[in-house]
């Protein structure tokens, strides 16, 4: 595992001008309602192939993730783009806040986690909101943390998305992005690009039903403004302290920055 913490300077940047890619390509819907018929549809096998596509690890890069915010101690934490709450039931367990709220735009998504909160019985202390994370239904600073795990790749507009996360932090409040990034090291990166590129939208393909979803992911990852663009990105939406750190090779970064 890499665990370097990497200043802004050791990242390759990305294109400004970066190219805007959907789960779907034969529909006239945005990019949002695709991505939300997405999970809708990848919903019930979502956390099994998780589990089984990243060999289990991802179970460590969300712990990983959330060790940033155990000296904070947040209290009331909001957690975008949700899904099956993984990271918010992990969060109640690690962090032990009072209150946290998940936020998903996928109804089918949120039904899952929901299960899975009650059956931990955490129900006293997390709560599930259907919602756009471009809107966020929340006061300015709401929370005293805010975190997004393989999520902000999803969203259609991506500085408008963060801002809000900006908005209803608290002032010093702290934001952890978790997402995939693309490895640099030969030959590891040939063997991650076969991978993601190949066998994973295969795997998916015979396991959910949706033939679209796991070949988007490679896409979306191909286009995301990973390392020096995210970190710049982070900066113009009102976020300071912006620093990175690179996972498993560079598979996928942890971001964290203060209002």
């Amino acid at each position: 595992m890499d665990w370097r913490l990497l200043k802004t300077s050791n990242f390759k940047s990305a294109n400004s001008n970066r190219r805007m890619v959907t789960p779907y390509k034969d529909v006239d819907s945005g990019k949002k309602e695709q991505v939300e018929r997405m999970f809708d549809n990848i919903a019930p096998k979502y956390d099994l192939l998780n589990r089984v596509l990243s060999l289990g690890i991802d179970v460590w890069w969300r712990k990983r993730a959330l060790s940033y915010l155990r000296e904070e101690k947040p209290q009331v934490l909001l957690d975008v783009a949700t899904g099956t709450a993984d990271v918010a039931i992990m969060a109640a367990k690690i962090l032990q806040p009072t209150k946290i709220v998940g936020v998903d735009i996928s109804r089918q998504m949120l039904d899952f986690g929901q299960v899975k909160i009650e059956d931990q019985r955490l129900d006293g202390i997390i709560s599930l909101v259907q919602g756009d994370s471009e809107h966020l239904k929340f006061d300015d600073q709401s929370f005293d943390a805010a975190t997004v795990a393989f999520g902000v790749r999803n969203f259609e507009h991506l500085e408008r998305g963060l801002s809000e996360m900006n908005r209803v932090l608290r002032p010093g409040g702290r934001i952890v992005v978790l997402e995939f990034s693309k490895p640099h090291l030969f030959p590891f990166k040939q063997l991650y690009n076969f991978y993601f590129k190949y066998v994973l939208p295969f795997i998916g393909r015979l396991t959910s039903r949706d033939v679209r979803a796991y070949t988007y992911l490679f896409e979306s990852v191909q286009v995301f403004p990973e390392g020096d663009a995210f970190l710049g990105i982070l900066s113009k939406t009102g976020f300071k302290q912006a620093q990175c750190e690179r996972l498993t090779l560079g598979i996928c970064s942890i971001y964290t920055a203060v209002k």
